[in-house]
C-alpha cells in the first residue's frame, strides 16, 4: 500500500493534466481469429505448470530421503514457478476472452512488482543451485559439512531478499515516470520495456539502473553458474568409471538446460539499451521465459530423476497400504 501511494497517477506535461487510471493491453489485439485457441493453449500450459510444480513440492516433502539441499532448492524453484506463472497467465487468459483488454493502474503496479520479484529470485536461485552442484561434485567428502542447513537456508533467504529489492527499485523508478495520456501497452502484460517506451519522460536513469542492477541480478549469477560448471565438467572428466560420469552429468544436465533457457531470454529482455527493443519480437521472448519455462521445469527435473521415481514408488506403496487398512 505504501509503495502504491508513491506512484503518481497524474502526469503533468506541457501544461496539461493527464489522469491515468488504467492501461490497455494490446498484446492480443492482432489475434482476433485465434484468441480462443491461444486461450486453450495457455490454459493447458498453466494447468501443467501448477500440476507439475505442486507434484514436485509434495513428493519431495513426503519422502524423507529427499530432505537434502538439492531438493530444498528444487522445492523453492517449484513454488517460485507457481507464483511466477500465476502473476501473468490468468490475466493473459482473461484478456484473450474479454473485449476490454485493460488493467487498472494499481493492478499494473502490483503485476510489475510481483513479476520482477519472481524474475529476480529465480535468477539468484539458479545460481545457488549451481553452487550446490559444484560442492556436491567437486568436494563430495566435505559436502555435508559445507552445505549444511544453515548455509542453504541463508542462500535461499538471500535469493528471496535480493529478488524483492530488485523488484522494489525497478517498480518505483518505472511508475515515477510520466505517462502523457497514451495508455496502450503493446505487450502481453505490464513489464519494464513496454512501460519505458510508453513513457513521455526521460528514461535515462531507468535504463542505467536496469543495466547496473542487471549486472548483479543477471550477469553475475550467470557467470557464477558458468564458472561452477567449468569446475564441475573438469571434475567429471577426472572420474574413471563411466557410470560415475553419467550419474554426475545427469545430476547437472537438467539444471543447465533450465539455466540456458531462462537466462538467455531474461538477459535478452532486460540487459540491453531501450533503443534496441522491438516489442513485436520481444513479446515472443516474454512468452518463452514467463509461460513456457515454468512448465518445462518440472518435466526436465523429473524426466530422468531416479530419486523422484523412487519417491513415487514410496508414495504409491503408502497409498496402497492406506487403502488396505482403510478400504
Amino acid at each position: 500500500v505504501l509503495l502504491l501511494s508513491q506512484f503518481p497517477r497524474e502526469n503533468i506535461m506541457e501544461g496539461e493534466n493527464h489522469t491515468l487510471s488504467e492501461f490497455i493491453i494490446l498484446g492480443f489485439s492482432d489475434l482476433n481469429n485465434v484468441q480462443f485457441l491461444f486461450f486453450t493453449i495457455f490454459l493447458m500450459i498453466y494447468l501443467c505448470t501448477l500440476g507439475g510444480n505442486i507434484f514436485i513440492i509434495l513428493v519431495t516433502l513426503i519422502d524423507i530421503r529427499l530432505y537434502t539441499p538439492m531438493y530444498f532448492f528444487l522445492r523453492n524453484l517449484a513454488f517460485l514457478d507457481i507464483c511466477y506463472t500465476t502473476t501473468n497467465v490468468p490475466q493473459m487468459m482473461v484478456h484473450l476472452l474479454s473485449k476490454k483488454k485493460s488493467i487498472s493502474y494499481g493492478g499494473c503496479v502490483a503485476q510489475l512488482l510481483a513479476f520482477l520479484f519472481f524474475v529476480g529470485v529465480e535468477c539468484l536461485l539458479l545460481a545457488a543451485m549451481a553452487y550446490d552442484h559444484y560442492i556436491a561434485i567437486c568436494k563430495p567428502l566435505r559436502y555435508s559439512v559445507i552445505m549444511n542447513k544453515i548455509l542453504y537456508s541463508q542462500l535461499a533467504a538471500s535469493c528471496w531478499t535480493g529478488g524483492f529489492l530488485n523488484s522494489v527499485v525497478h517498480t518505483v523508478l518505472t511508475f515515477r515516470l510520466p505517462f502523457c495520456g497514451n495508455n496502450e501497452i503493446n505487450y502481453f502484460f505490464c513489464d519494464i520495456p513496454p512501460l519505458l517506451i510508453l513513457s513521455c519522460g526521460d528514461t535515462f536513469v531507468n535504463e542505467l539502473v536496469l543495466l547496473i542492477v542487471g549486472v548483479f541480478i543477471g550477469w553475475a549469477p550467470f557467470l557464477g553458474i558458468i564458472l561452477s560448471y567449468l569446475y564441475i565438467i573438469s571434475a567429471i572428466l577426472r572420474i574413471r568409471s563411466s557410470e560415475g560420469r553419467q550419474k554426475a552429468f545427469s545430476t547437472c544436465a537438467s539444471h543447465l538446460v533450465i539455466v540456458l533457457l531462462y537466462y538467455g531470454s531474461s538477459i535478452f529482455t532486460y540487459v540491453r539499451p531501450i533503443s534496441s527493443y522491438s516489442l513485436a519480437k520481444d513479446r515472443l521472448i516474454s512468452v518463452l521465459y514467463s509461460v513456457v519455462t515454468p512448465m518445462l521445469n518440472p518435466i526436465i527435473y523429473t524426466l530422468r530423476n531416479k530419486d523422484i521415481r523412487k519417491a513415487l514408488r514410496t508414495v504409491g506403496e503408502k497409498v496402497a497400504t492406506f487403502k488396505l487398512h482403510f478400504p
